[in-house]
């Protein structure tokens, strides 16, 4: 029976087609699997495909062992957070000690014992759960239930290295209501919430790729960081973003820009050298704002970081 998104998913790293059987044998019945056979496969996979929520991952191994796969998926932020089991057939004090420093939150030993093996890889998997939640409430603005400052800033970081690295353009978007505090003057805070958590729906609506990222970046002002994206690819997506919130029609009888609620929006693109700080891009699309504000709101203004 095929399986849900929602049942957590395992990956196995053995060289060993007849390990991978096995565990499979015993874990699928209750998680989605998949395999590599060795981790330098494994890590091609996790580089490019959706992360498990746990892996199990074999000590002797050709080529890169599983201590160096460990090493490699705790040194990299995207794979950090994934708990890691080791497999291995012999368990000295020293192997688990050598495993633990490097990682590892658990051993299972070979031969598999069924009962063993799927109450370790419960027990871990629901760790995880519960860390995600706690995370994703850590991350999450309360008001509009899209990500916060924090991820704002995490995500930023994460996305400029990673352009560093292989030389992609990424874009930045800064937008505010305009005369928000006139609005709440005149409608109440409690319809400056739903207003907010409104035009919060149409901005992620507005940005179907999954790597794109909108953020709840400060009182009434929302930020989207837009990978692999030009400066025109971005300014596109502000318009898209402009004309959803002015579809909204959410009446605003204090505007100096228009009769219904509306954004203004600063768009910054670079592609960034490691000379350079993420701050550079901020500043950016912050005076791309200020020339839209100042140019009579309601308007997207662009600027390309030097």
């Amino acid at each position: 029976m095929l399986k849900d998104e929602n049942h957590p998913k395992i990956l196995i790293i053995d060289d060993e087609a007849i390990s991978i059987d096995v565990l499979s044998g015993l874990l699928r019945p209750d998680y989605r699997i998949t395999s590599a056979k060795s981790g330098e496969n494994a890590i091609l996979r996790l580089e490019n495909q959706p992360l498990p929520d746990l892996i199990l991952l074999d000590v002797v191994m050709p080529g890169m062992n599983g201590y160096a796969v460990c090493e490699w998926l705790k040194s990299n932020p995207r794979t950090r957070n994934i708990p890691v089991i080791f497999i291995t057939s012999s368990i000295s004090e020293e192997d688990e000690t050598r495993g633990f420093s490097v990682g590892a939150v658990d051993y299972i030993g070979k031969p598999y014992r069924p009962g063993i093996v799927q109450a370790r890889v419960k027990t871990h998997i629901e760790l995880k759960r519960r860390g995600d939640m706690l995370e994703r409430m850590a991350i999450i603005d309360g008001l509009t239930s899209i990500p916060n400052r924090r991820r704002f800033d995490q995500f930023l970081d994460y996305e400029w290295c990673r352009s560093v690295r292989y030389g992609h353009p990424f874009s930045l978007l800064l937008m505010d209501v305009d005369f928000f505090k006139l609005f709440n003057d005149h409608y109440g805070h409690a319809q400056g919430d739903y207003c907010l958590r409104q035009i919060a729906g149409a901005i992620t609506r507005s940005m179907p790729r999954t790597m794109d990222l909108a953020a709840r970046y400060g009182g009434e002002e929302f930020a989207c960081v837009l990978p692999e994206t030009t400066l025109i690819g971005g300014h596109a997506v502000a318009e898209r973003i402009l004309n959803a919130v002015r579809e909204l029609a959410i009446p605003h009888a204090e505007s100096k820009a228009a009769h219904y609620v509306t954004l203004s929006i600063g768009v910054a693109s670079i592609t960034p050298t490691i000379a350079q700080q993420p701050l550079s891009l901020i500043d950016q699309a912050d005076q791309a704002l200020y020339l839209a504000k100042r140019s009579g709101r309601n308007q997207v203004a662009r600027l390309e970081a030097a």
